[in-house]
């Protein structure tokens, strides 16, 4: 609920300026004029002297207004004069000096716009449609996500209007405001606030508590409900309206901030932790078959084990009756084109969740292509509540750095598939890598080569493996969480790894694809044999005098505005849009 703003018919304008005139003034002369003239011809053309044709002609129509007075010298020859003190006494001294009384103090008026309209003069076609997802602080500053689309669609239209202006369509950007129609738990939480320091204690209950609330298993599904449904309603509203977006295959995107992303990737995934406890459950069954037991015990677990296989076959007959009666509407009413993320702690989410890299390089890991066709995160360098995706995929990227965003102003920057990846302290990954196998032995020239793979080492892909393993490295001392971060349970797999490929590891090194080759000497670790296929973190570019103690407090907020990212989004959304033009007209030939 927004400042109502008034939107106006202008009917009579100011010559010169084009300026329309007050709607109380406008609508008294237009009742007037069309009482006195409606059916006689109009001139064609405005170009016409001012002085011309009313020097010599006398007013045939008057109308006399609050404050001012208007002569028709014909049907198009109109003129405003206004009827203060000064310009009476200003009207009077001209008209003795032999000027006309229009020529000296009247304003010639014009029915109707300088520009006819025609039917060509309307907006663009949205052909691609953004929603916009808050983060925490909705309920601190309601309203506030409405003004920072605002900030984002008039970035956007600046940098439409520069670079993207031959395309005959139009990406619109639409708020989504969900936290405000949520009750969750009332007023307990301001209940049980103290008063001391009222104002922080307010202000970390209207912003931080979302977090809390949405770790809660209580109330996480009323925050879910609420976001899916606000995004569900929005889009069929925006298709209530334009009904030939469906029609001519609109796409839609979703950019979010902050925890937004997290909500917005567990709807799209259907992620639930209640999966997440029935692994663990199964891990434990595991863990328990493994020791020894009685035979008591073993019978025991054997019953069990055999009436949860009963309840599970009962369960899936349960749904698959319900399913073959009731077809279960899609979570979103939308297939979502590209996720963008900015500012998103995504990423610390999905890790505590169990998710590990693998070896493919595929976004599927994280979130499939169908479900998104594209991933992105974008964040700030100093943005304390950004965290990076890829490591999440593939280890090695966590010393591959992201891409840098271009700047607004950058002329002819190379296209993002194009840029090559660049490496992130590598000597510091030489020198460290070292220190942490000096525990155990100094590295020799055969076993260097294979302490950098495990570095690139395969990860683990399996969720309930990857917690079980990390669980077991508990108290196996600093060695053996070291080779857990590596993705190794133990030494022994390694020290038979050294003796195998230790003199092959030089000759099978592989150079990643578009990537210049490093030697040893000046980067410290062998080039990864596996590559993303498509870059996901993109990183926007610090200022030259920006302070990054006083960035790290403002720049989680500060996406909205930004230039960098206007067209960084429009970029990726108008390239979409342009290949599948080209690919449809290629079909069609």
């Amino acid at each position: 609920e927004t400042e109502k703003i008034p939107v106006m018919r202008g009917q009579w304008f100011i010559d010169g300026t084009w300026q329309p005139l007050e709607e109380e003034e406008s609508n008294l002369i237009e009742q007037e004029h069309l009482t006195r003239f409606k059916g006689q011809q109009l001139q064609e053309s405005f170009e016409m002297e001012v002085s011309k044709p009313v020097d010599g002609k006398e007013a045939i129509h008057s109308l006399k207004l609050s404050r001012n007075h208007v002569d028709w010298h014909s049907v198009d020859e109109v003129y405003l004069y206004s009827d203060a003190t000064t310009s009476k006494i200003a009207r009077t001294v001209t008209q003795k000096l032999g000027f006309s009384k229009a020529s000296s103090s009247g304003t010639r008026l014009h029915r109707g716009y300088v520009e006819e309209a025609t039917l060509e003069d309307k907006p663009p076609q949205t052909s691609h449609i953004v929603f916009v997802v808050h983060g925490i602080g909705q309920k601190m500053d309601q309203g506030r996500i409405i003004k920072n689309t605002a900030m984002m669609r008039d970035t956007a239209r600046k940098v439409e209007e520069k670079y993207f202006s031959n395309l005959a369509t139009h990406v619109e950007f639409l708020p989504v405001e969900w936290r405000s129609k949520l009750t969750l738990d009332g007023d307990t939480v301001d209940s049980i606030t103290p008063d001391k320091v009222r104002g922080l204690r307010d202000m970390l209950n209207s912003s931080a508590m979302d977090i809390m609330y949405y770790t809660s298993p209580l109330y996480r599904d009323e925050l879910v409900k609420g976001l899916q449904q606000e995004l569900n309603r929005l889009y069929t509203l925006f298709c209530s309206r334009n009904p030939e977006f469906e029609e001519k295959g609109g796409k839609v995107s979703i950019v979010s901030h902050s925890l937004g992303c997290v909500i917005t990737y567990d709807i799209m995934t259907g992620w639930n932790p209640v999966r997440l406890y029935e692994q663990l459950l199964q891990k434990e069954e595991e863990e328990l078959e493994d020791r020894w037991m009685s035979y008591e015990e073993q019978h025991l677990l054997e019953e069990l084990y055999i009436t949860k296989q009963r309840l599970r076959e009962i369960e899936e007959r349960l749904h698959g009756l319900k399913a073959s009666t009731i077809s279960k509407p899609p979570v979103l009413k939308f297939k979502v084109e590209n996720f963008f993320c900015m500012g998103s702690p995504l990423a610390v989410f999905l890790a505590l969740r169990g998710i590990r890299p693998g070896n493919s390089g595929s976004q599927d890991h994280i979130l499939p292509r169908t479900i998104c066709n594209r991933l992105l995160n974008i964040f700030h360098p100093t943005d304390p509540v950004a965290y990076r995706l890829e490591p999440l995929i593939l280890k090695h990227y966590s010393n591959i750095s992201p891409v840098q965003i271009h700047w607004y102003n950058t002329a002819n920057p190379l296209p993002y598939e194009h840029m090559k990846p660049s490496f992130l302290n590598p000597t510091k990954e030489a020198t460290s890598a070292p220190d942490s196998d000096s525990a155990s032995a100094a590295p020799s020239p055969t076993t260097s080569p294979v302490m950098v793979r495990r570095h690139y080492g395969e990860s683990i892909t399996n969720i309930g493996k990857a917690s079980i393993l990390g669980a077991a490295s508990i108290g196996k001392g600093l060695g053996g969480m070291l080779f857990s971060r590596f993705g190794r349970s133990s030494t022994t797999p390694q020290t038979l790894e050294t003796g195998k490929d230790g003199t092959e590891g030089d000759e099978k090194k592989a150079t990643t694809v578009g990537t210049p080759p490093l030697s040893h000497s000046s980067s410290g670790f062998l080039e990864p044999t596996v590559e993303l296929e498509h870059r996901i973190d993109f990183e926007l570019r610090e200022g030259l005098v920006e302070s990054r103690y006083w960035s790290a407090v403002t720049s989680h907020t500060a996406y909205w505005s930004s230039l960098d990212i206007a067209l960084f989004l429009l970029t990726f959304m108008y390239k979409q849009d342009q290949e599948e033009t080209d690919k449809s007209s290629l079909d069609t030939l």
